[in-house]
């Protein structure tokens, strides 16, 4: 027993033959087979899940891997078919675009899984950035024109003048057609820039029963000039039908031998140049004559006849034109008497 003295010496250990030592359970040869079999069906389903081994460098192709081109689905308008190991940063650093971009083209956010044979539009490409707008110093306004009214002065030579429509000046001074102006007036001339870019809407002007545009136009030229040389509605009345029987109230460039323009007046007895004759504004003011005439006393206006007022209408016309047919001028004196009326 343990402790106890034997012949008063130490104990010993007693030794135990082999054959008696416990021995590791053995197990049947098959046991092992199944068990290995079992161990590789774990291995074979764990190894479905995860990623490829890595092939050996030896493995790998000596040739280039082919690149995806850059910008060129963007070129024709759109989309990319994802590989493997893709990723969108990838793809959208392969285009020359942001992740953000490619990312609502296709609907997706920071945690959207993209996987191969998936088709990705591409966005448009990068915007560039807005240029920074300078602001320019505003154009300096064109200078204050104005024009002192001398005696013959007419809008119309006015605006001319100054290479302005007859329009415009209206407008810039709250004028009409019919409006007189005396000299001493001081009026207002748009520039000629001003008045192209900013045109007035475009109104039709009114037209007098039996008138075309033309012809109306004419008859308040007429009634305008008369007014502004304080000719009666009777003396205007005479000018709008001895215009309407010379020339159909239109600036004629022909006529009988070398007569021309609204009242068919002669070059060749003093009436003025062609040019003269056919500036419309000029011609009725000669035809009106009287201490305004810009013939002076060359030739003989409306004004210029004594007693004209009191004469009958045809025979006042027949004064001043010395018409081969004086009877004529008669026809015209209430259709005279209604343009007046509506275009005056």
């Amino acid at each position: 027993m343990a402790g106890s003295p034997t012949n008063g010496n130490p104990p010993t250990m007693r030794r135990l033959p082999l054959s008696s030592l416990p021995t590791a359970r053995r197990f049947p040869a098959w046991w092992a087979a199944v068990a290995g079999t079992i161990a590789l069906s774990f291995a074979g389903e764990s190894a479905a899940h995860a990623a490829p081994p890595t092939p050996p460098l030896s493995s790998l192709p000596t040739t280039p891997i082919k690149t995806i081109p850059v910008l060129a689905a963007l070129t024709d308008g759109g989309a990319y078919t994802v590989q493997p190991g893709d990723t969108v940063w990838g793809i959208a650093r392969a285009h020359g675009l942001d992740v953000a971009s490619v990312q609502a083209a296709n609907g997706l956010d920071a945690d959207s899984v993209i996987r191969p044979g998936q088709v990705l539009l591409l966005g448009a490409a990068p915007v560039a950035p807005a240029p920074v707008s300078v602001s320019e110093a505003p154009a300096p306004a064109p200078a204050a024109v104005t024009h002192e009214v001398q005696p013959g002065d007419t809008l119309s030579a006015i605006a001319s003048a100054n290479g302005v429509s007859l329009d415009a000046v209206l407008s810039a001074n709250g004028l009409t057609r019919a409006s007189i102006i005396y000299p001493g007036d001081v009026l207002q001339i748009p520039s000629a820039g001003a008045t192209a870019s900013a045109a007035p809407a475009a109104v039709a002007p009114a037209t007098a029963p039996g008138l075309d545009l033309e012809q109306s136009d004419n008859a308040r030229l007429i009634i305008r000039i008369g007014r502004e040389l304080g000719v009666s509605d009777h003396g205007i009345r005479i000018a709008l039908g001895t215009a309407m029987q010379e020339s159909w109230l239109r600036n004629l460039d022909w006529g009988d031998r070398d007569s021309l323009g609204l009242f068919q007046q002669r070059p060749s007895m003093g009436w003025g140049t062609p040019e003269q004759i056919r500036d419309t504004d000029r011609a009725t003011r000669v035809f009106f004559g009287g201490p305004s005439d810009p013939n002076g006393f060359t030739t003989r206006g409306l004004l210029d006849i004594p007693g004209w007022e009191q004469m009958p209408y045809a025979d006042a016309a027949q004064a001043v034109q010395i018409s081969a047919y004086p009877d004529r001028y008669a026809q015209w004196e209430q259709p005279a008497t209604t343009w007046l009326a509506v275009l005056g």
